[in-house]
């Protein structure tokens, strides 16, 4: 359930018609109290099974139409839930796709199996419009690395904004939702301007600090009109907090952040000139100015571009930067690059070939002849891949890592 917002024309669904909701709100406060529970009965037996707490959901509307109902004296309970169901609508927020996924390990590990882990992995779901929000589903990884992703909800729920501040770059929001309600329900969808036209591709990692962990998440907000990377943060994917990002660094998509201070310092991978990637600083999360460039198109795959494909992977022998390349005709692969652990600025080797591209079969879709990810993880001594096919569905691949090493030229 989203709010709906009758609008003037041309159509502006940024901001409510006044006028109109007056409107509305008068008609049906003009019902006599038989017919407005009839009405309201009806409401409830067409959509009651698709939504929890579907009442909750109108009185909660209702009470943001406040300023409607100012103009009448006296209305009915039953009026007031009913004029919360004239201003909301369902949207699919599948409707049109579901990719590029990132993976992290989950922070309730009980049931795991054994010698294996919990995961929770995060998409990009496309709904009417084309308008991108943020949704999750888990899974586990056995010991052998076998994936299996877990039966997920019917029912779908927006978070409640718990609180908004306003920063001379932006709103800064936090999000809650109700612990009832699945890992699989929650979806995020744009709640600030500079979101108003998607959520999109988060790359999530377990960020670990003076022992303690949290989840980061830098995605690219899209407001019809620009783009800018932002930043979202929980503990336990309960609660989040969505921060705007400041300095040059941050004016492209694609931002990915290491999973620990190097240096003392933050550290991502970025692109900012849409075609490379540099190694970008920040002393506080939040600013990043430009870089340095590390990677450049080298091979004949990723001519057209190069970016990353979520944040790096601590290994042994380095960091494991899993990438994206842009060939002919627009194809997408998935390639890896391994930085010095120390200095990830040092590129010690690099595979000539992508780990996975679009296979004839499977390249048609939503966008098609593209293989994309957000961001793997490493189980044991495997790298487990999570990737989209044609922004269409999503898919595991598990890597070896001392194949995957050996394949990379130094």
């Amino acid at each position: 359930m989203r709010p709906f917002k009758p609008a003037t024309e041309p159509r502006d669904l940024s901001a409510i018609d006044k006028t109109r909701a007056n409107h509305i709100v008068d008609r049906v406060v003009a019902l006599d109290p038989e017919t407005a529970a009839n009405q309201l009965a009806e409401v409830l037996e067409n959509f009651e099974g698709r939504h929890r707490n579907l009442l909750q959901i109108f009185e909660t509307r209702a009470d943001e139409m406040e300023e409607a109902f100012a103009a009448h004296a006296t209305f009915t309970r039953e009026q007031r839930r009913l004029v919360g169901a004239y201003f909301l609508h369902e949207y699919s927020f599948e409707a049109a796709a579901l990719f590029n996924p990132s993976i992290v390990a989950h922070p309730d590990q009980s049931g795991a199996p054994e010698g294996g882990r919990r995961f929770i992995l995060s998409l990009r779901a496309v709904g009417e419009g084309h308008v991108s929000s943020l949704t999750f589903r888990s899974g586990s990884i056995a010991a052998d690395g076998i994936v299996t992703v877990d039966l997920w909800a019917r029912l779908a729920s927006m978070p409640k904004v718990k609180s908004r501040i306003s920063t001379p770059v932006g709103d800064e929001v936090e999000l809650v939702f109700r612990p009832e309600e699945d890992l699989s329900e929650r979806v995020i969808f744009p709640v600030t301007e500079s979101q108003s036209n998607g959520i999109e591709d988060a790359r999530f990692v377990e960020f670990k600090d003076a022992g303690e962990r949290t989840f980061y998440a830098t995605y690219t907000a899209y407001s019809g009109k620009a783009i800018r990377s932002e930043l979202i943060e929980t503990r336990d994917f309960l609660s989040f907090r969505m921060t705007p990002l400041t300095g040059a660094a941050t004016r492209n998509k694609g931002m990915a952040l290491f999973p620990r201070r190097i240096g003392g310092r933050y550290a991502m991978i970025a692109r900012q000139d849409n075609e490379n990637l540099s190694l970008v600083y920040s002393d506080d999360l939040y600013s990043w100015d430009r870089g340095v460039i590390i990677l450049r198109p080298q091979f004949p795959w990723e001519f057209v571009q190069i970016g990353n494909c979520g944040s790096p992977i601590e290994l042994d022998e380095g960091w494991l930067l899993l990438t994206h390349g842009v060939g002919p005709v627009r194809k997408y692969s998935i390639g890896a690059v391994l930085l010095d652990k120390a200095d990830p600025s040092k590129v010690l080797a690099r595979a000539r070939e992508p780990l996975v591209r679009p296979e004839p079969s499977e390249r048609e879709g939503y966008v098609p002849n593209v293989v994309y990810t957000c961001g793997a993880m490493r189980h044991n001594d495997q790298i487990i891949l999570p990737y989209a096919v044609s922004d269409t569905f999503s898919n595991f691949a598990t890597i070896e890592i001392t194949a995957l090493i050996d394949i990379m030229d130094g």
